[in-house]
């Protein structure tokens, strides 16, 4: 029986793909016969060559085509992961900075410049709610701006201590700003009762910084994890009231006297005696305009004047932003307001503003004034 070797139609078309070389096919010679036997018949013998069908590469093609959209969201998502860090790091840059000027005022003893508005914030930066058991509250305040804006770095920077991973690091991140916008809340609340007409601008920045911090926390970490941690958050939340109110629960009634203010209007006499220089610089400044912004309660105001002496004094021009005295609510005269004053004293000398106490050789250097004896 002759017999054949052949492919089927269907695995041909799926599997492979074939084609029949150029040279011609071997044919193996049917003229042999067997005696009294019919003619052996010859199998025709075909070379074939296969390749890998169409669809295989198909296949690989796509792979590669979904592939780089996969690719490139993982840019784009650790490209927002990093913006996120760099802009909580500036913010928290931004409070180090605020608290690091209102520490060095602590520890030096100074005063703070203060934008006006119904009140000094000194009043509420040298009350007794400015500590927290005996601890500045601008130091601690600093101290956690220095850790939000170092974890920042370090997550930005895929380089976290301790081991931590990115996840800890993010939590770790959203249970400091809930804390930091938890007690800004309060001390909002501490100002708005105990400090009423009292403005705190230092106070209102560090807020918005804080609740700044807060939210971009929570948008990094995700509705779905933050859902998990709610009951954390709560707990961090109410620890921080409980602390504070249990550190201001023994204050002095005496600050909330502030929210009804009622100083009259007085004069304090100018003892020193006036020196030809300052006679001689005060007459000058007479002479050219210069003005000298106050407030009859500013001690800075005071010892400005002093500088002077008391004939000298009489020469300046001297105005006085709230010459019937002060209240709660108290505005300032137009001249004061129209002037733009951040605090008292301030000195307008050919345009020119300088704000504080100034010494008298540098008001000479200001308004160009030589002394000749």
């Amino acid at each position: 029986m002759a017999s054949f070797i052949g492919l089927s139609a269907s695995q041909s078309q799926f599997l492979y793909r074939c084609s029949l070389p150029i040279s011609s096919p071997a044919f193996i010679s049917s003229s042999v016969h067997l005696k009294k036997q019919a003619p052996v018949r010859r199998l025709l013998v075909l070379p074939i060559k296969c390749s890998s069908s169409g669809p295989s590469q198909d296949t690989e093609s796509e792979a590669e085509t979904t592939s780089v959209p996969s690719s490139s969201s993982f840019s784009s998502s650790l490209a927002s992961s990093n913006s996120t860090y760099n802009w909580r790091a500036g913010i928290g840059a931004v409070g180090i900075i605020e608290t690091a000027y209102l520490t060095y005022l602590k520890l030096s003893g100074s005063d703070a410049f203060c934008p006006l508005g119904g009140g000094s914030c000194g009043d509420v930066l040298n009350s007794d709610y400015a500590f927290i058991f005996g601890v500045s509250l601008p130091l601690l305040g600093l101290i956690a701006y220095g850790f939000v804006t170092t974890l920042s770095l370090q997550l930005s920077a895929k380089n976290l201590p301790f081991g931590i991973n990115e996840t800890t690091g993010r939590l770790l991140l959203l249970g400091s700003t809930t804390s930091m916008a938890t007690a800004s809340a309060y001390f909002l609340y501490i100002l708005s009762t105990k400090f009423a007409g009292t403005s705190c601008s230092y106070c209102v920045v560090s807020a918005l910084l804080s609740f700044s911090l807060f939210f971009v926390s929570l948008k990094d970490v995700g509705l779905q994890e933050v859902q998990k941690v709610v009951g954390l958050q709560v707990c961090i939340a109410s620890l921080v009231f409980a602390t504070l109110s249990t550190s201001y629960s023994n204050l002095p009634s005496a600050p909330s006297s502030q929210a009804n203010i009622d100083l009259p209007y007085f004069t304090t006499e100018i003892t020193k005696e006036s020196s030809p220089f300052a006679l001689s610089l005060a007459r000058h400044l007479h002479s050219i305009g210069a003005k000298m912004y106050g407030a009859f309660w500013c001690s800075h105001c005071l010892e400005q004047k002093e500088m002077f002496g008391r004939e000298a004094a009489k020469l300046l021009d001297y105005i006085e932003c709230f010459p019937d005295g002060y209240k709660t609510g108290t505005k300032m005269i137009k001249a004061c307001a129209d002037a733009n004053l951040e605090g008292f004293p301030t000195w307008v000398i050919n345009g020119q503003v300088l704000s504080g106490e100034m010494e008298l050789e540098k008001l000479a250097e200001v308004s160009g004034f030589q002394f000749n004896e």
